[in-house]
């Protein structure tokens, strides 16, 4: 269901008055913002809502939104992302989405483009139902996947996507066009042709816009238009840059594509100079767990063999853990393990046999493991 905000919103001291601790301890236990967003969801004074103020359709499969956050909002770095939230049949889901727009948008607006996942549910509930009206929760932007400040730019700066994972860099590419960057930037998109690459023409247009900027292409089907033939290799390097001790790489596709440059870059003792975003979790190495793993859920009384993640072993059995991004970033998903040994399928580090907070999404079970779940 679409809600339509009216314009007239709490404000200065009534704001200020909705915010403070007696009324929240006066609406408990459900807090102000249950009562305010039944009157408009854009007025919860201590959430962050977004009312959808356009939706395009650019490519198929695919919404591009712009949004207008209430007075809670608290900005954003070029390359971060925001746990967006949707009703959708009366239940709240939420899905990590990078923010594709400049931080320097006069008029304070965020953009993101979705592209359907035909097993996310979100994804495909924004591409085919958002538009004008709609509100979205967001959470404060997380990350670290973002622009370096202007005084640490000395250095050539290649940006490298595939697919969705255009949006974090395309923000770090309009934000270097806002703060007018001088220094050589390349762009380095992959697709399958032209018509598949949200962007294009301002792609086009940003690269002409920075002094040294470039654009290049990776058609996989499209051999008379791409720039770049075949996948990505030491040869698409070689034409991206002169020397890659010199540049900085911002990373943000799908797996294959991501492993492609990590590696090539890990042969050339260069890894320090590739800085990522993943969209999706690597798989699980069985090496990673005992092979043996028992997960004890001590709050349903739950006791079964791993299978995955915790995460999707709590799922497999039934349980229902909140969670938003599933791989390692937004922290929705943080419950305490109270004993027993995980592995992040992430960084391969091991946990501490101690009681402590972990990410389901992102955790096996080396041997048993009991969480407060």
């Amino acid at each position: 269901m679409v809600q339509t905000l009216t314009p007239a919103r709490p404000r200065g001291l009534v704001r200020r008055a909705l915010a403070s601790d007696l009324v929240d301890k006066l609406t408990a236990p459900h807090g102000v913002d249950r009562y305010l967003e039944l009157v408009d969801p854009r007025w919860v004074v201590r959430e962050t809502r977004a009312e959808v103020t356009s939706a395009v359709r650019q490519t198929d499969g695919t919404v591009t939104l712009t949004l207008r956050p209430n007075d809670t909002w608290a900005g954003f770095r070029a390359g971060q992302h925001v746990v967006v939230g949707v009703d959708i049949d009366g239940v709240v889901h939420q899905r990590c989405f990078s923010l594709a727009g400049s931080p320097h948008r006069a008029d304070g607006s965020l953009e993101l483009t979705v592209k359907a996942n035909p097993d996310g549910r979100v994804s495909r509930h924004l591409v085919g139902h958002a538009r004008a009206g709609m509100v979205l929760r967001l959470s404060e932007a997380k990350g670290d996947f973002t622009l370096p400040e202007p005084d640490d730019r000395r250095d050539h700066l290649v940006f490298i996507s595939g697919g969705s994972g255009i949006t974090p860099v395309l923000s770090m590419l309009r934000t270097l066009v806002d703060e007018g960057h001088a220094g050589p930037v390349t762009f380095v998109h992959y697709g399958l042709t032209e018509g598949s690459v949200c962007y294009l023409d301002e792609l086009r247009m940003l690269t002409a816009a920075l002094p040294q900027g470039r654009l290049l292409l990776g058609l996989t089907e499209d051999d008379e238009r791409t720039d770049l033939v075949g996948f990505y290799g030491p040869e698409h390097l070689a034409a991206i840059v002169d020397d890659p001790a010199d540049a900085r790489i911002f990373l943000c596709g799908p797996a294959p594509l991501m492993a492609s440059v990590e590696a090539h870059h890990a042969d050339l003792g260069l890894s320090d100079r590739v800085h990522l975003e993943r969209f999706g979790l690597p798989p699980v190495d069985p090496s990673l767990d005992a092979g043996d793993g028992i997960v004890a859920f001590e709050r349903s009384g739950t006791r079964v063999a791993a299978s995955g993640t915790l995460l999707e072993t709590a799922e497999a059995a039934g349980l229902s853990p909140a969670f938003g991004c599933r791989r390692g970033i937004c922290g929705t998903c943080t419950t305490t393990k109270t004993a027993g040994v995980v592995r992040n399928v992430v960084t391969g580090e091991a946990s501490a046999a101690d009681a402590e907070p972990i990410r389901l999404c992102v955790s096996v079970a080396c041997g048993e493991v009991a969480v407060a779940l």
